[in-house]
Formats: C-alpha cells, structure tokens, sequence
C-alpha cells in the first residue's frame, strides 16, 4: 500500500504552515506529501471561476492562484524538508512550466489531476520525462480514461489509476467502491482510491476492496480557510487510518484456510456443548426434543449437533433435571 496525504493548498500560501504540516504528517505512517504546483500565468486568466466562492481576499481565483505560487527555491525546501522526515515528495503539475519546474525540483513520479486527464498536451509533456504517473479519474468515463490510457501506453509511459469522485465533500453514495475491482480487470495496473470524503471509512473499505494506492487531502483543522477543508482529514484521523490500513493489509496477506479448524480443537471443547436433560425424568422414558437442553463443555455427553438420534429412544435409568444425556443412558424402542 502506498498512502499520499496531500496537503494541495491547505497551506495558503504559507511557506512556515507547509513546513508545519510535513512535520506533522511526518508522524502519522504516510509514504509521501503531495502538494500542487500553480503557475497562474500558464494554467488560468482572469475568467476562470472559483469552484466554491470561499475566498474573501482574492478578487479572481486567479489571484488565488498567483497567491498560491513557490519559487523553484522555495519548493527545493519543501522538497529536502520531505526527504529529511523520510517522505516522498510529490505534487500535482497544472502546466508545463509547472512540469519544467518540478523537474528542477526533482520528483519521481507525477500526480495527474481529475481535470488534467484529458489535457494530452500536459501529459505529453510529462511523458517526455519518463516517469510513471498516477492518474485520478474523477471526472472521467471510460472511454476518456481509454484514450488517455492508449496515449500513455504508446509514450511507453508506466501508470496507475485511482477512482476518484469529483465532489467536496463527497457523500457514500458517490464513492464508487465498485469501479475499483471495475479499473482492475480493465487495466490490469495498480489500482488505488483517492478520497474527498473527508473520513476515514472510505479508504479504509477501498482497501478491503484492493486499493493499492491511497490519496486524502489533509488539514489542521477543518474549520481553516481553503476551498478543500470541509472535504480534508485532520493529522488525528490520518494516523488512525495508516493504523487500520496495516491492519487490513495485514489480515489480506493472511488468508484463512475454512477447512482447516485444527486451531480451535481446545476452544472448540469449552464452547461448544453436550446434551442434556432439562427435567427429571424416569427409566422407560421416551425422549422427545422438548426434554432437551444443552450445556458446556463438551465432551460430557451427547454432542449437541447429535440431538436428532435420541429422539424417540428410552431411558435405560433415572435421570436428574440438567443431568448430561449419554449414550449408555440410553436403548431402542
């Protein structure tokens, strides 16, 4: 499993809250920060509408965008924070100057956003360098997904896909847990989850489900400023989710042979129960079901699941109320 918390613009153009939130994220079991690089002046203009009007100071999300932006340098001390605290560092390219620029900064692999799919000139600008790239389909059917897979495959470029829905936050009736085992047998790649959810149940069900990849949005607090907050996990909810993915992982890699129950012999004799009697009854009595009760341990009379063969057979002596019924107290008609 391989967990990103991205961080995107959680940080508000804070260069001090980025390097707060690596620290933080550094102790909660994830295996790379993400982030998304902005260039307002390659990716947007003026007439690009906010998404969610959630920004008082900036007039345009263009603004927002510009106010968004890290120098090269700056994003080199982003990057080496990461790789100091033991996390990938990746982010989200929206240009090809963004692309240019995180090839300075230097990353492993790129992150492809749910709008950015079918931006082919974006993607052949990252296949150009060779990378493999992880792919959010959160807006895309399958026939789009197919034609960005086949423009992949033919720049010999490796890729993963994640299914993803486009909505913050998004609600369990559009989490689309299915098109999981769906992407799988389409592809036959690695296969992940990227969550708007904003709780851990959806990515811990797509690990169930065999997700191998995992994608959230973090924030300190979701009552902070950014248009991704009311659909982020806090550090709290991160690190007990990294908890229960290595549990779940854990118990996939251990699968359990049901015709093999050789493990629970000493349990299965304390839980498990032996016939007996719930009344006194006397010698020659003829047993019916309603006479019958059953009690631990077993091994001291009849085995319960045995209880249709006495039916009908006499008492060869007195038996007491909750006395154990065995075979030697008993005889045919």
């Amino acid at each position: 499993m391989f967990i990103i918390a991205e961080i995107g613009q959680a940080h508000d153009g804070s260069l001090g809250m980025v390097h707060a939130y690596i620290d933080a994220l550094s102790k909660t079991g994830i295996h790379a920060i993400k982030f998304q690089t902005h260039i307002a002046e390659a990716e947007s203009s003026i007439y690009e509408p906010f998404r969610v009007k959630f920004s008082k100071q900036d007039k345009t999300r263009f603004d927002y965008w510009k106010r968004m932006e890290f120098t090269l340098e700056q994003w080199k001390e982003i990057k080496d924070h990461c790789n100091n605290v033991g996390l990938e560092f990746m982010s989200s390219p929206f240009s090809n100057a963004a692309v240019d620029l995180l090839e300075e900064v230097g990353v492993k692999r790129y992150k492809i956003g749910s709008g950015e799919v079918n931006n082919l000139v974006l993607l052949n600008k990252i296949a150009q360098t060779k990378k493999p790239v992880i792919i959010s389909s959160g807006m895309s059917s399958f026939e789009e997904l197919d034609r960005t897979v086949a423009f992949l495959k033919n720049k010999n470029v490796d890729y993963s896909i994640l299914q993803c829905t486009t909505a913050y936050p998004t609600k369990p009736e559009q989490y689309g847990l299915n098109v999981i085992q769906e992407l799988k047998n389409r592809y036959n790649v690695p296969i992940g989850f990227s969550d708007h959810s904003s709780s851990i149940e959806s990515c811990i069900a797509a690990t169930a489900l065999g997700a191998e990849i995992l994608e959230f949005h973090v924030v300190f607090n979701k009552e902070m400023f950014g248009p991704d907050t009311k659909s982020s996990l806090t550090i709290n909810e991160i690190s007990k989710l990294t908890t229960a993915v290595s549990n779940i992982q854990n118990s996939l890699h251990n699968p359990i042979n049901k015709n093999d129950n050789s493990q629970f012999l000493e349990l299965k004799n304390i839980f498990e129960k032996s016939l007996a009697v719930n009344k006194n009854l006397k010698k020659g009595h003829i047993i019916r079901f309603e006479d019958l009760e059953t009690k631990k341990p077993k091994g001291y009379g009849i085995l319960a699941n045995d209880f249709e063969r006495v039916i009908g057979k006499i008492l060869n002596k007195n038996l007491n109320k909750w006395d154990f019924l065995n075979d030697n107290d008993l005889k045919e008609k």
